[in-house]
């Protein structure tokens, strides 16, 4: 995704602006392996240097228990923590969008 995005950086909006710049991106991570914070981290960088907005706690995760074979989809009920991190995700999404909407950064 991030390789796709590249081919982006050269395009801009109407004002000079990077096509991306008041975009807003979270990043969701699931699995039955750790690692889960070094894959956010490295994708919030990759989708930041392309000109995407991040949010204050834009990432969330879950993870199995390592060599399980439990995935997300098969929990029967998502875990309190997770469902309360991706509530503060997307509340703190939708805001940060409005704002951008509202006052967009500046143009060259």
């Amino acid at each position: 995704m991030l390789e796709r995005l590249d081919a982006d950086l050269a395009e801009t909006d109407s004002q000079g602006r990077p096509i991306m710049f008041g975009k807003v991106a979270v990043v969701a991570v699931v699995g039955n392996e750790d690692g889960a914070h070094k894959v956010i981290a490295d994708m919030m960088q990759g989708l930041n240097d392309v000109g995407f907005s991040i949010p204050a706690q834009g990432g969330t995760y879950w993870v199995g228990e390592a060599m399980q074979t439990v995935d997300y989809n098969d929990l029967e009920k998502v875990h309190d923590a997770v469902a309360s991190a991706v509530g503060v995700l997307a509340r703190n999404a939708a805001h940060l969008a409005r704002v951008l909407q509202s006052e967009p950064y500046p143009a060259k």
